[in-house]
């Protein structure tokens, strides 16, 4: 009989997983409104977006945490927000590196980010992936409890991009906030998950 989904091992990601953790980034995203918007043209959407995705999961290598399952076929990328937490350096520079002709599009969305996003304590998903060969099996369900064990009682924050997304982070206990879109009308949902109350003594 397989295991259940969450008796799988998590292991806290280091550098040598990065490379591949963004990659499954970009290839679980990929079906993604907002991923044609911010790259219209599907010649080199990919290894552009794998290009963005990895300024920010290399940043969480050092300033975050990034969970993984049996090798990184899903990931979780977590940045905590209890103080302050610095840019990645050269971020201006890498993103321009990396999106090209598309940059003003990137810029939008990380101001929209920007704006929407809460200044309470917290935790921040910035990103959780499934391999699209591994999804519908748990796994996206076995990362955020892992995590949401380990808080304290902090609470958390992320943004939804798709309706199957949020429909899970609603049966997590995540709130839904004011969503915002894209020109094109691709929407996210951002979402506050309360802290756990302090356990009975």
């Amino acid at each position: 009989m397989p295991a259940r989904p969450w008796s799988r091992v998590i292991r806290r990601a280091g550098a040598a997983d990065v490379p591949r953790v963004a990659e499954l980034i970009a290839t679980a995203f990929a079906p993604l409104d907002a991923v044609a918007y911010l790259v219209p043209e599907p010649a080199g959407r990919h290894e552009i977006m794998t290009a963005d995705f990895l300024i920010l999961v290399e940043h969480a290598a050092r300033h975050g945490r990034i969970d993984v399952i049996d090798d990184a076929p899903a990931a979780a990328v977590w940045f905590p927000r209890t103080g302050p937490v610095p840019e990645p350096p050269g971020y201006e520079r890498r993103l321009a590196e990396a999106t090209g002709p598309w940059l003003p599009r990137f810029r939008l969305l990380d101001s929209l980010f920007d704006k929407h996003h809460p200044d309470e304590p917290h935790h921040h998903l910035a990103f959780l992936a499934v391999h699209p060969s591994r999804q519908g099996q748990g796994l996206g369900t076995a990362l955020l409890r892992h995590h949401h064990a380990e808080l304290g009682g902090l609470p958390t924050y992320l943004e939804a991009s798709s309706p199957r997304s949020r429909a899970l982070y609603l049966r997590h206990g995540y709130r839904p906030r004011e969503p915002f879109a894209l020109p094109d009308g691709s929407t996210f949902w951002p979402m506050w998950r309360p802290g756990d109350p302090p356990a009975a003594a």
